[in-house]
């Protein structure tokens, strides 16, 4: 096995001093442009990776941002992920990306784990965490933000929607043409909190309009995808005829609920119709294209990084709240 290139070889190799070397890399300024660029040519050529973590202990800045994800397969909170790293590129830090699979006590593993890298600053997925992540995180005194959720009780600053809230125009919409006898489809209870906001929104919402009571059909553990979707309605298919509408947690489990019905024979939505949320690619691309809500997942991303922004250039002192809101898509499945 080779040996690691250190910051000697390439101080060797350029006939310089190591401590020339490290002010080159770090781009520090009192290094002439022409010596930085043969340095940072020699260090390329052999393959040297700067080591940031002697810097990182002098100045006390990690240089990243530590970023928690319900999941890394949904293609909203990729997308979200995506937006974020793009635009906190050009502040120069990077981001340190770790996975709840929705679980809140995974979270608080993370959290902790996260937090002993020192990271300039914590965005966490929810508005939902353990109290140990809540002690933990006011214990570390960095800026925090809360993302994909509005809460009540913030542990800093905020960016999202209200996942109850968001659910109204489509239970509305709904009314509006007709259908009374509805069934939420969604993730078993206590796995997926921005779920069982959803859920809570289309019962408030169904009380609301004096509809009858809405059925609850477990779809399995978060996260709930297609198959989801498609396995909770064939369990249902003899019970199916009793419901006009199903309003699904996220555009893949409607995909899989629409599949199972047009398997039944069913129309959609003569015979019954279906929803999803979030605005995924799937949603457009169904036959007939899914009515859902779109809640921005890329502007989330954006609007966080703005916070950052604004709190790591000392301009705001005060915990901010950003409200993405949502626009209904309106597709053939209603």
């Amino acid at each position: 096995m080779s040996a690691r290139v250190t910051m000697r070889d390439v101080a060797r190799l350029v006939g310089m001093s190591p401590m020339t070397v490290s002010r080159a890399l770090r781009d520090d300024p009192t290094v002439s442009k022409t010596t930085r660029a043969k340095i940072t040519q020699a260090a390329q050529q052999m393959g040297y990776v700067y080591d940031t973590t002697a810097q990182a202990f002098r100045t006390q800045k990690s240089g990243f941002v530590a970023v928690t994800l319900p999941s890394l397969n949904n293609a909203n909170f990729a997308e979200t992920f995506r937006s974020l790293s793009d635009d906190l590129e050009t502040t120069g830090l990077q981001l340190l990306l770790g996975s709840t699979n929705y679980s809140v006590q995974k979270e608080e593993q993370l959290v902790r784990q996260l937090l002993a890298r020192n990271p300039e600053a914590l965005v966490l997925t929810g508005g939902f965490h353990s109290q140990t992540t809540r002690d933990l995180i006011k214990a570390a005194a960095l800026p925090v933000v809360e993302m994909w959720d509005l809460p009540e009780n913030p542990l800093g600053h905020i960016v999202g929607f209200s996942n109850a809230d968001a659910m109204t125009p489509i239970v509305d919409h709904l009314v509006q043409t007709g259908r009374r006898k509805l069934a939420f489809v969604g993730a078993s209870e206590g796995s997926d909190m921005r779920g069982a906001e959803r859920r809570e929104g289309v019962l408030e919402a169904a009380r609301r309009h004096g509809l009858p009571k809405v059925t609850i059909i477990d779809a399995g553990p978060a996260p709930v995808s297609m198959r989801h979707g498609l396995a909770a309605i064939e369990r249902l298919s003899r019970e199916i005829a009793q419901f006009d509408a199903l309003v699904c947690v996220s555009d893949p489990v409607a995909f899989g609920c629409l599949s199972a019905l047009q398997r039944m024979g069913l129309r959609i939505p003569d015979d019954i119709a279906v929803t999803g949320f979030g605005h995924f690619e799937v949603a457009k691309i169904s036959n007939p294209q899914i009515t859902t809500m779109n809640v921005e997942a890329g502007r989330i991303g954006r609007e966080v990084v703005s916070v950052l922004g604004g709190v790591f250039d000392n301009a705001t002192n005060t915990p901010m709240r950003v409200d993405v809101g949502r626009t209904m898509i309106h597709g053939g499945s209603t």
